[in-house]
């Protein structure tokens, strides 16, 4: 199982989220952090990532290999993240082949309507869940 999780700005929510992936289901996926800048991968590969890339390029090259791609719903949204998602960034994900686990962090100015606000690790744990379930079609 091939996992890209994107994070930008620090980094924490991208962190988080390998943490738990690493203590719940262990070394099986294989995960790749996608950073939009160098502080997101670093704090992703010390969260226990296998590789690390930032950048447009790297998310343009990696996002049409993955089987899933984890990030805030941001990441479908150009200029999102203060600016650091552009506009290439954004449609690399949107088109590429991988299923999308997005979490809508009401942030960006996204609000998705129908979903409970919850802090991030109710969220992780519906990652793990989705995760752990999922085969892959």
């Amino acid at each position: 199982m091939r996992v890209i999780v994107m994070d930008g700005q620090g980094g924490g929510f991208g962190k988080a989220i390998i943490e738990e992936i690493r203590k719940k289901i262990g070394e099986g996926p294989d995960i790749l952090a996608l950073g939009t800048n160098a502080l997101a991968t670093s704090q992703m590969l010390k969260a226990g990532a296998n590789e690390g890339a930032t950048g447009e390029n790297a998310i343009l090259v990696n996002a049409l290999n993955a089987d899933y791609i984890i990030g805030s719903i941001a990441v479908l949204a150009a200029d999102s993240m203060c600016g650091e998602l552009t506009p290439v960034m954004a449609k690399a994900v949107a088109d590429s082949p991988a299923k999308k686990i997005l979490i809508p962090l009401n942030r960006s100015r996204i609000y998705v309507m129908g979903v409970n606000s919850k802090p991030l690790p109710h969220y992780i744990d519906d990652v793990i869940s989705f995760l752990k379930n999922s085969k892959k079609e």
